[in-house]
């Protein structure tokens, strides 16, 4: 008796598990989830038309029941679950998945609302005439067969199709570690570039795209831009973006947009209820009401527009954020020859006639043997019929049919099959007109001989009858195009949702942002621009009002030194009262990141602006950085990086200049440094810059702010320490003379506040005018709002003057900003495009 021991085989498990998942995927690749390049099935599909075909399930006779057919397909060829092979079948069946379905259904076959098709019980079937083209011959010897599971049957590995399956219907798997999604075609299209193909194997896939111009959905629509076709057609791979079909229409009291065609693979219901969704939540104004009035003549799904609201926009928006704007990925991976393979139009194209070659030359030699054989019988049928007396003595001379058909062979030389035919003639085709039929006949198979040979040896000769029996396809089976092609428009335009608007954008200190039309503003006669009445936080205030248009960009820069872009209209709008959206929830930042500074620009498309200006970049360790506009004119959903920093750096300001700005910096221990910013030289995107300013060795020193200014400003530089004490100083003297000297970058810079005990460290330096005020909050929470006005305007290294009077028990400033007048005049809403304080400051004791 063998030991235990022995009968235990040690494996290694990692091993085991990698032959075993290789096994499983390949089966899954080959058996189940790719199609083959040559018929564009499944092995489910195959066996499914097999199984009908087998079941004489044809088109000229009745419908079966569906759980008939599920049965023999499931008994003989397709061991796995009823519902796929249920599943599989109407989905042949469906118009609106197939664009050329293969199935004839009877009963409920499911719908485009994504409703389920009725069991298997209730609902019929039979193949329909194009799924007969797809099996006709292969009673021929055309295609190889391989025994099925219980090795009882055959079954054909492939099917000998006369329509190019996988281009016109397409195919979509899922396998593992790879997918396919093959679009649908147009037959027409797809039989006139493979005749265009046969007459030149050379043709490009540009040529061949003359004559297939692009996938043809079977819900029609739009194929939106046309370069993702190229790429699919030229690659195997591409984004093909498809547009519902909608339409305007005036009506005498409000517009209506009429969906007629939508994208192929959407669900109408689905559509219907996320737009429904979409006007609940407020996310598309402009909506009254939707409709789905489809019938069996045609879909129609009917949008009422407001009175108020601009279809145009509306109906932008539905493409935008509703799946009425869809876009199909195209990776056409198909078996070749039993391995996974990406192909191209040509590719596709090609296997198909390599297939449909083989196909032919089977048959023919099928049709060849069957001929001479005929040939053969017809040769003793004859020589019988020239002796005939002689023959029918012999026959009835002997004493069985054995004899008869010995005697025969020996008499005149005939095969054993021809003295058997013989035997077993009739005596109608004794009579004159048989044997006049007998010559004809075998004059006729002679002539199928000869012409059957022909093809076997003429190769031209062999694909004429492949492209005859295509054209013959064509005129059966061909029809127009579904989907229109839209070339010019390659993508959705953003722009086209909105018109050009003024806007007034504001940014709350807590970083809330928004955009306010500015006939909202206009409405007021005083006092509507500034935090009046919005609905901030108690200790949030406005910090920042930016004039701008919708088409605009607002570039937002964050302390670990990334750039994020956002169109104006993307920034949401909000009413003069409303607080806005956190900055943080518009734009992809990581968790511990923060912005800190943003720039408005009109244009990143105008050459000649982003070339005339540079973005100027300051670090909280006094590293400057002077970079063109138009390297961050290429907007990314994730943002770029704008600067390298070195560890423990962080960027606090940048401002957008023009090439002629005067650049101050000042630190915390109260000095501020001048110099112009041609002193800094311009650098690429992701430079770390140069030194604007050297930083006292204490530990604890910093940058704490710098501003811009043109030369000769008339603004004054307002100085503010963590104490409240603060003072305003001239940039220049009333002879013109610099107040603050210019210097080169780099130094230590001259003193901007007297900073002693009583004032503590240096928290903000601001460029402001008497028309602003000024915000001063406190690290207890306290806002006290000052106006600039009431600060004189005192000499640059005096100590200035108690601003504010702090809690005694040890409460600092927090942060200081720049805000502008409430009474500020609408008609000086316009003076603010001059304004560029874009920096957000919260400096807080170290």
């Amino acid at each position: 008796m063998i030991d235990q021991e022995e009968r235990v085989i040690q494996i290694n498990i990692e091993d085991e598990m990698k032959s075993a998942y290789i096994d499983y995927s390949m089966s899954v690749i080959v058996s189940r989830a790719l199609p083959d390049v040559r018929d564009g099935f499944k092995p489910v599909h195959r066996r499914i038309l097999f199984g009908m075909y087998e079941l004489g399930n044809t088109p000229d006779k009745p419908h079966k029941k569906s759980a008939r057919i599920v049965g023999e397909v499931l008994g003989k060829y397709h061991p796995h679950g009823d519902s796929s092979v249920y599943n599989a079948m109407v989905r042949l069946a469906q118009d609106w998945s197939m664009r050329y379905p293969l199935v004839d259904g009877q009963g409920n076959m499911g719908s485009i609302d994504g409703d389920s098709p009725a069991a298997m019980r209730y609902t019929e079937a039979r193949l329909n005439k194009l799924a007969e083209e797809m099996l006709r011959d292969i009673d021929k010897d055309t295609v190889d067969f391989q025994l099925n599971f219980d090795d009882t049957l055959n079954e054909p590995t492939v099917l000998p199709t006369r329509i190019p399956n996988l281009l016109i219907n397409g195919s979509a798997g899922i396998a593992v570690g790879m997918a396919t999604n093959i679009a649908p075609h147009n037959l027409t299209e797809c039989i006139n570039g493979i005749i265009a193909y046969i007459d030149n194997r050379d043709i490009d896939v540009k040529g061949l795209m003359q004559y297939i111009k692009a996938p043809d959905f079977p819900t029609g629509g739009y194929i939106y831009g046309y370069q993702g076709v190229e790429e699919a057609f030229e690659t195997g791979r591409g984004r093909i973006v498809i547009r519902g079909k909608a339409e305007i229409e005036t009506g005498k009291t409000h517009d209506q947009i009429i969906i007629t065609e939508i994208p192929y693979m959407v669900n109408k219901a689905e559509l219907i209820k996320h737009i429904a969704d979409l006007v609940t939540e407020k996310k598309i104004e402009g909506i009254s009401n939707i409709n789905d009035e489809s019938d069996r003549q045609g879909m129609r799904i009917v949008i009422d527009i407001k009175r108020d609201a601009n279809a145009n926009v509306v109906l932008n928006k539905l493409f935008k954020l509703t799946a009425l704007q869809s876009s199909f990925n195209v990776n056409n991976i198909a078996l070749v020859k039993g391995r996974p393979q990406m192909l191209n139009l040509k590719d596709m194209i090609e296997q198909f006639v390599e297939h449909r070659h083989e196909v032919v030359i089977r048959r023919t030699k099928f049709d060849l043997k069957k001929a001479e054989e005929r040939a053969h019988i017809l040769e003793g049928l004859i020589i019988a019929s020239d002796n005939i007396d002689e023959v029918i003595a012999i026959i009835r001379s002997s004493g069985n049919p054995q004899e008869a058909i010995q005697r025969l062979v020996d008499r005149f030389q005939l095969s054993d099959i021809q003295a058997r035919a013989i035997v077993e003639m009739r005596l109608r085709q004794l009579t004159g007109l048989e044997q006049d039929k007998l010559h004809a006949e075998y004059e006729e198979v002679k002539k199928q001989i000869e012409y059957l040979k022909e093809i076997l040896s003429n190769e031209d000769l062999c694909m004429k009858v492949i492209k005859d029996e295509l054209i013959e396809i064509r005129e059966k089976y061909g029809d127009e195009r579904r989907s229109e092609i839209i070339y010019s428009s390659e993508e959705l335009n953003p722009e086209d949702f909105y018109a050009d608007d003024q806007m007034i954008i504001t940014i709350s200190h807590m970083g809330y942002i928004k955009r306010t039309p500015l006939t909202e503003f206009r409405t007021q006669n005083r006092g509507g621009v500034g935090s009046k009445g919005s609905e901030t936080r108690d200790e949030d205030f406005v910090e920042f009002i930016y004039p701008a248009t919708n088409h605009n960009y607002m570039l937002f820069f964050t302390q670990k030194g990334k750039c994020y872009w956002l169109r104006v209209y993307e920034i949401p709008e909000g009413t003069r009262t409303s607080k806005g959206r956190a900055i943080q929830n518009l734009l992809n930042i990581d968790p511990d990141d923060a912005v800190t500074a943003f720039v408005r620009v009109p244009a990143l498309d105008d050459e000649a602006y982003i070339n005339s200006h540079y973005l100027l970049f300051c670090t909280k360790r006094g590293i400057v950085k002077k970079t063109l506009l138009e390297a961050y004119s290429r907007p990314r959903q994730n943002g770029v990086n704008a600067i390298t920093l070195n560890e423990g750096d962080e960027v606090i300001s940048v401002r957008l200049t023009d090439g002629n700005k005067d650049v101050i910096l000042a630190n915390r221990n109260g000095r501020a440094i001048r110099f112009h910013e041609s002193g800094v030289r311009p650098m690429g995107r992701t430079a770390a810059g140069v030194k604007g300013m050297t930083l006292d060795n204490d530990g604890e020193d910093c940058i704490i702010g710098m501003i811009c200014m043109d030369p000769d400003s008339e603004t004054t530089i307002l100085v503010v320490s963590e104490q409240g004490y603060g003072k305003r100083t001239h940039l220049n003297d009333e002879d013109g003379e610099p107040v603050y000297r210019i210097t080169q970058r780099g130094g230590k810079g001259i003193k901007t506040l007297n900073v002693t005990n009583k004032t503590g460290k240096l928290v903000a330096i601001k460029s402001v005018t008497d028309k602003n005020d000024l915000m001063i909050i406190n690290k207890s929470g306290i806002a006290i709002r000052v106006k600039i006005s009431d600060i004189r305007i005192m000499g640059r290294a005096t100590q200035g003057v108690r601003l504010i009077n702090l809690d005694k028990r040890n409460d600092d400033i927090a942060s200081v900003c720049k805000v502008n007048s409430e009474d500020l005049e609408d008609n000086e809403i316009n003076e603010l495009n001059d304004d560029e304080d874009t920096e957000n400051i919260n400096e807080s004791k170290e």
